[in-house]
């Protein structure tokens, strides 16, 4: 029983070791001096993901009436409305696709358009979020590390017994001698697996702090909906408007699945080669005050494909939307969680 306990043991330890290794080297780091974010956008990714930042220029057009409400969960452009930064626009010209003014359905496709994934790009190519997929394989890892641990605990006890009976006398009962290192396991393997499914990396954090303590004097709505997500909404009117769009994200996202399967059921099933469908960043979860309103799609940090590894932008990571997918295992969409889901089977960036 002593050549187990130290099995046990040097099985643990190594594997927590390599465990703590691989996380550290597979965490992406910002070279150069402290990186700071260019703009509101940024920030909003950070705090809620895409999800942040469709709802930042929600909140910016409704604020000034260049939307209006068109009637319980509507929406309605005013007549000449223009947006003033790219995910505004973003906004309006899903709205223009969809004729139903439902607003839960244009958040859902603006978070998939290609201005707002490419700013999880951005952050990503500046080692501010981790790209998708990143710490999929380690976050298994340390989850399965913890269960095994955890299974030998109560395992331990009859071997307990056994090693009693056949070493009958004073010894160490087996149970005390393995126990601190299934602790350990347990702890390392917990500890590792939430790292590991962390989006925003600590120079990313330090970023968003420092956009907060300048913008921390600024009352306006947008601009603390950008740095602190839905939660940041005090305007029970914008509230009321937004925060229920938030949660049917997962409503849009399985309807925009539900088109994109019907449209690819009419193409021709000849192909042989399996087909590649493009995938988006998801909620950054972990941004730090998201509120639920950065999610894509499925519960969860990621995205919500159906084998998705993360979250990424049509051109290399990004959300959720039609045809895309975000939400596959990370970010959630339909409660205030961020998540992400989409048609793709997948979450990382088409990306």
């Amino acid at each position: 029983m002593n050549l187990l306990a130290v099995a046990v043991w040097a099985a643990v330890l190594g594997s927590g070791a390599l465990l703590l290794r691989a996380l550290f080297r597979a965490r992406p780091r910002a070279s150069g001096p402290a990186p700071e974010l260019h703009d509101l956008s940024e920030a909003a990714f950070l705090a809620g993901g895409p999800g942040a930042v469709v709802d930042t220029a929600l909140v910016s057009l409704f604020v000034d009436t260049r939307l209006v409400g068109g009637g319980p969960g509507l929406v309605r452009a005013r007549p000449g409305a223009r947006g003033s930064d790219p995910a505004e626009r973003a906004v309006l010209e899903a709205l223009r696709q969809a004729p139903s003014g439902w607003l839960y359905q244009v958040r859902y496709a603006a978070m998939l358009d290609p201005a707002v994934q490419e700013t999880g790009d951005a952050l990503a190519a500046r080692g501010l979020v981790a790209p998708p997929g990143t710490g999929r394989g380690l976050r298994r890892w340390g989850v399965l590390q913890a269960a095994v641990c955890a299974l030998l605990v109560p395992l331990s006890l009859p071997l307990t017994f056994v090693a009693w009976s056949l070493e009958p006398g004073p010894q160490v009962p087996f149970i005390v001698k393995v126990f601190p290192a299934l602790l350990a396991g347990i702890v390392i393997g917990s500890a590792c697996a939430k790292r590991a499914g962390r989006r925003i990396t600590p120079a990313g954090r330090a970023a968003l702090a420092g956009m907060r303590g300048r913008y921390a004097a600024d009352p306006a709505e947008h601009v603390q909906t950008a740095l602190f997500g839905l939660r940041g909404l005090r305007d029970p009117y914008l509230r009321e408007q937004l925060v229920p769009a938030a949660r049917s994200t997962r409503l849009a996202a399985a309807q925009s699945r539900g088109r994109t399967h019907t449209s690819h059921s009419s193409h021709s099933a000849s192909s042989s080669s399996a087909e590649i469908l493009p995938v988006v960043w998801c909620a950054a979860s972990d941004g730090g005050g998201g509120g639920g309103s950065g999610g894509c799609g499925s519960s969860g940090s990621g995205c919500a494909g159906s084998s998705g590894s993360g979250c990424g932008s049509s051109s290399s990571s990004s959300c959720s939307g039609g045809g895309s997918s975000c939400g596959s295992g990370s970010s959630s969409c339909g409660s205030s969680s961020s998540s992400c889901s989409s048609s793709s089977s997948s979450c990382g960036s088409s990306s």
